[in-house]
């Protein structure tokens, strides 16, 4: 039963994500909206990974991760909208 809960849980806040990122992209060109897609990026660039160079093995390390002002609302949002649901579980 607490997998199912997990299971759940994580499902919540990837659709969080997701929609929060839909939002911050359609709104970006409206001016009175453009503030849901102010966010910031943290991590090593993705374009420009670090490499090394074993001779035999070349390993490139890059992470990145962003976000923004709408996924922190619609995770907020998922989060509460699981603790509704999970009573009903």
């Amino acid at each position: 039963m607490k997998w199912k809960r997990n299971l759940v849980l994580i499902f919540m806040l990837l659709a969080g994500v997701i929609v929060g990122s839909l939002i911050a992209g359609a709104t970006a060109g409206i001016p009175f909206l453009s503030w849901l897609s102010y966010g910031n990026s943290v991590g090593l660039s993705v374009d420009n990974p670090m490499v090394l160079d074993l001779a035999v093995l070349q390993l490139a390390f890059g992470f990145q991760f962003s976000i923004n002002v709408a996924q922190i609302i619609c995770v907020i949002l998922a989060i509460c909208m699981y603790k509704g649901l999970v009573n009903k579980l």
